[in-house]
C-alpha cells in the first residue's frame, strides 16, 4: 500500500464517490493501471490549530495499518479527510466506521464547474449568438 502525496492525486480522488462517516469521509476512486493501492489523509484548518490537526491525522494512519488491507478494492485510491469529531470518538469505534465504510457501497458524486441548469443536447449552455461583421458598401 503507497501513499498519495500529489495535489493531482487528491484532486481526481475528491471526484469519485465518498462514504460518511462521523469522524472521517472516505473518498475513493478507480485507476486503470496494476498499481498498488494508494491512501491519503487530509484535515483541513478548520479542524483545529496544527496540533489538534496533526493528531486526527495519525489516528487516521494508526486505522489504516489496522485496518485488514483484504478488504480494499486493488486498484483504486482512497483518501481519508479527518472531521473534529476523530479527537473525542473511541479508536474501536472508528475502526468499526471505517470497516463499514470499506464495506458499504459508495455513494457516487460528480463535481461539475457549471451552474444547475437544464441539460442541453451537447451538455453546455447556450451562448450568446456569435457577432457578425459587416464590411460597410
Amino acid at each position: 500500500m503507497d501513499r498519495l502525496r500529489q495535489r493531482a492525486d487528491f484532486l481526481a480522488v475528491a471526484n469519485g464517490a465518498r462514504v460518511n462517516s462521523p469522524a472521517f469521509v472516505l473518498q475513493s476512486r478507480g485507476r486503470d493501471d496494476s498499481g498498488p493501492i494508494r491512501i491519503g489523509f487530509t484535515v483541513t484548518k478548520k479542524n483545529g490549530n496544527a496540533p489538534e490537526r496533526n493528531r486526527i491525522r495519525r489516528r487516521l494512519r494508526e486505522l489504516v495499518k489496522r485496518l485488514d488491507p483484504v478488504s480494499m478494492q486493488p486498484h483504486h485510491d482512497y483518501v481519508l479527510v479527518g472531521r473534529r469529531d476523530a479527537l473525542s470518538r473511541g479508536f474501536a469505534t472508528m475502526l468499526d466506521d471505517l470497516r463499514i465504510a470499506f464495506a458499504k457501497p459508495a455513494r457516487h458524486t460528480h463535481k461539475g464547474r457549471g451552474s444547475k441548469s437544464s441539460p442541453t443536447t451537447d451538455g453546455l449552455k447556450p451562448g450568446p449568438a456569435p457577432a457578425t461583421s459587416r464590411k460597410p458598401d
